[in-house]
């Protein structure tokens, strides 16, 4: 990276950090993937219950699978479940899990958390039921404001991840938003994370590598 880039980047990663705290959220930054699994690492506690939500972040950084090494139980509806029955169990159980683990569609210069889910499970899970939600993001998704927020998900990161899971929608094909009815519509719930939630942490790490989507 060159070094103006450098430079503009860490005052930008300055600058949301700052607003996370003033936001009473617990914000860390670490240089790389590394780093980023090392400190999540601290943050779980031996025989925690740990659920996980949908993120190409966390598989990205190689955490999922070193979680199979640590004495925890982990609830991982989106690999565990065989059956939507199943799959729907397990949602409820992270619900009460001792850490969520999941990433963020974006995350705001004023230290705001911005996502758009299809059920649910996973931006619910940021601010209600576990007793801590540790999200890692990659430096990509800090942006200017809440509206930058949702033009960016909803035009880029949206399409992206309903072509990645299949889903039979008309940004699946275009690549472009329609604002559609379909059924397979991800873009059902929006959900903006402005202070910490007030019964449960919230641990936010910037890593300083592009990440997910």
């Amino acid at each position: 990276m060159e070094q103006w880039q450098q430079w503009f980047q860490e005052k930008q990663v300055e600058r949301t950090i700052n607003a996370l705290k003033k936001n009473n959220f617990e914000a860390v930054y670490v240089l790389d993937s590394k780093s980023a699994c090392e400190e999540v690492m601290k943050q779980i506690p031996d025989g925690a219950t740990v659920g996980v939500g949908g993120s190409v972040t966390l598989t990205q950084i190689g955490l999922l699978d070193g979680l199979g090494n640590r004495n925890i139980r982990l609830v991982w509806p989106m690999r565990q479940a065989k059956t939507d029955e199943e799959r729907i169990e397990l949602i409820r159980k992270s619900f009460s899990s001792d850490v969520f683990l999941s990433s963020t569609n974006a995350v705001t210069e004023d230290g705001k958390l911005f996502n758009i889910d299809a059920t649910g499970n996973r931006a619910g899970a940021m601010f209600i039921g576990p007793k801590k939600t540790i999200i890692v993001c990659g430096v990509n998704k800090i942006v200017k404001d809440m509206e930058v927020a949702e033009k960016k998900v909803k035009e880029w990161t949206a399409p992206q991840n309903a072509k990645r899971l299949g889903r039979k929608t008309p940004c699946a094909e275009t690549g472009v938003c329609a604002d559609c009815k379909s059924p397979d519509r991800i873009c059902n719930i929006y959900v903006t994370l402005a202070k910490k939630p007030a019964r449960i942490d919230v641990v936010v790490i910037l890593v300083g590598e592009n990440l997910g989507i």
